[in-house]
């Protein structure tokens, strides 16, 4: 029982602690940076939308104000069935960069983007969430990156608010803090294993349809890094959006989004093999894959922790330290009023949502279920 404690403990640590500092080492060694320069092919801006009436007028405004040449920029923006009036909204521009589509029926916003992306004119493809409002030079910071012709694909940087001070937001806010970094040295090493999917940018003979219930801001850059081009972060493209506050909204999009990744993972299995990248195999088992099954390791240090509190104090301390954590993981809610005790507890909350949200999703894996349709997140 104590090598399943020991070993738990060692595959927790490792998957949020371990890993990072090995990539922070490796990269410091390897120092792979990206060779940029000032460059401007033509670029398409695409956004797929589901009733987003009360938020794409500015989203498309926010495109047409970037600092990048109008002569140079076109925005397809694909209605996936909506009813609300977002057409009739994105018809309304007088723009002719400004360009509706739309798709009967709903099918989702991946089939969306495979429907518009033979329509698009552009080298580089920018994909833009319905509610993404960008830092005003974020399209030119994006695209800078593939002056470096090794770079196929490249996401910016997110950034939360949480302006109410929730639990919950706090915690997401930190959440995007640490990946952010991670994606930063990750970048030094080769590519990335996660990206935005509200900032993102690809070389348009890079993309490759994917099915409906795959999700893109995923496995997109997973067929970028397999046909050999490095999927890179870049810290000065800024997107700032509201962090969710409802614990329950948060839980269900993360449901969501660790569902479809295990299914890419699935589809992309061949990448977690030595044969194409052994680095970037290594990188998707750890930020990925343990990342994804974490919960059964807090489960089971819990577990043989418990059934080793009679053989000695070091166990009855680790079993209260993970007590403790846990209590402040459900207490979150009734300290909300109170912003620095919420502060305090928000970490081991979201941490725990995260995981619970993981196990949850595992199951839906294994019983073969998939999500395609979904209402989209709201801040």
């Amino acid at each position: 029982m104590e090598i399943v404690f020991f070993l738990s403990i060692f595959v927790i640590v490792y998957v949020y602690a371990g890993y990072p500092a090995a990539v922070f080492i490796l990269g410091a060694t390897r120092n792979r940076g990206v060779n940029k320069a000032p460059f401007e092919p033509f670029v398409t801006v695409l956004i797929a939308a589901y009733n987003e009436k009360d938020g794409i007028a500015d989203t498309v405004s926010n495109k047409l104000a970037q600092e990048y040449p109008a002569a140079r920029m076109e925005i397809l923006v694909v209605s996936d069935g909506s009813t609300d009036g977002t057409d009739e909204i994105v018809r309304g521009f007088s723009d002719p960069r400004v360009k509706p589509l739309r798709q009967i029926p709903r099918a989702g916003k991946t089939s969306a983007l495979n429907m518009a992306v033979p329509k698009t004119r552009g080298e580089i493809i920018v994909f833009s969430d319905a509610n993404s409002i960008y830092a005003p030079d974020a399209i030119r910071k994006l695209v800078s990156n593939f002056s470096d012709p090794e770079v196929g694909y490249v996401t910016g940087s997110m950034v939360y608010a949480n302006p109410d001070g929730s639990p919950i937001g706090h915690g997401c806010t930190m959440y995007m803090k640490y990946e952010n970094v991670l994606r930063a040295a990750e970048t030094r090493v080769g590519s990335i294993v996660g990206v935005d999917g509200g900032i993102d940018a690809v070389r348009r003979k890079l993309y490759q349809p994917m099915d409906a219930d795959q999700l893109p801001d995923f496995i997109l850059p997973l067929k970028v890094v397999e046909q050999g081009y490095r999927v890179v972060y870049e810290p000065e493209a800024v997107l700032r959006e509201p962090s969710l506050n409802d614990a329950e909204d948060e839980y269900k999009m993360r449901v969501r989004v660790s569902l479809r990744s295990l299914w890419a993972l699935s589809a992309m299995r061949r990448l977690l093999g030595p044969g194409i990248s052994p680095v970037f195999a290594w990188q998707l088992w750890s930020h990925k894959v343990l990342r994804y099954l974490c919960f059964i390791f807090l489960v089971s240090a819990l577990l043989s922790n418990l059934m080793l509190l009679g053989t000695g104090l070091f166990y009855q301390f680790t079993f209260l330290c993970q007590g403790v954590c846990y209590a402040a993981a459900l207490s979150a809610p009734a300290l909300r009023q109170n912003r620095a005790a919420s502060s305090l507890v928000a970490i081991p909350r979201y941490f725990f949502l995260l995981n619970l949200a993981s196990a949850h999703a595992f199951a839906k894996f294994l019983m073969g279920k998939k999500q395609v349709l979904w209402t989209p997140r709201k801040g």
